[in-house]
């Protein structure tokens, strides 16, 4: 009997402390292993998903700065529009002014012929402004033609 006491009081003892060791030793699976195939489907799957909204994505970006880049180019187009009508403006007024101070002061200095010369310089000056505007309109078309053709072959070069 006493060797069986003895066996047991072993036993206990070994065992007493087995609920702790159990939880001590237990092993905590923090991440689940997947199979190589799994994770390649996986893969695949959401590529198929994901793919086609990036690409459409870039094609409303590659759309978006075409149109951008279409309309930097038509304003400085009107820029370089408005310039040369500003240039233009700017130099027929100095002309006039040049002009119009020279035949003053030839009609003031000769004295003679006052009526008929005021006449003549009348119709110069319309003719001159005449001339003007239609170096204007030619210019003006010309830049304008000039618009017609880069947005021509910007959207030739977008298709």
């Amino acid at each position: 009997m006493s060797l069986l006491d003895s066996s047991i009081q072993i036993l206990d003892s070994g065992v007493n402390d087995f609920p702790r060791l159990a939880k001590v030793l237990q092993t905590t699976r923090h991440f689940e292993l997947t199979s190589e195939p799994t994770l390649q489907a996986a893969q695949c799957s959401l590529l198929d998903e994901i793919a086609p909204e990036v690409d459409h994505l870039l094609r409303r970006v590659s759309t978006h700065l075409d149109k951008l880049e279409r309309r930097q180019q038509s304003l400085i187009a009107k820029s370089e529009l408005q310039e040369g009508r500003l240039g233009q403006s700017g130099s027929s007024k100095q002309q006039h002014s040049k002009g119009g101070k020279s035949m003053s002061g030839s009609i003031g200095a000769s004295g003679v012929g006052m009526g008929a010369m005021s006449g003549e310089e009348a119709k110069l000056k319309q003719l001159r402004q005449k001339r003007e505007r239609l170096s204007y309109a030619v210019e003006r078309l010309t830049l304008q033609a000039q618009q017609k053709e880069r947005q021509l072959r910007m959207s030739m070069a977008a298709q």
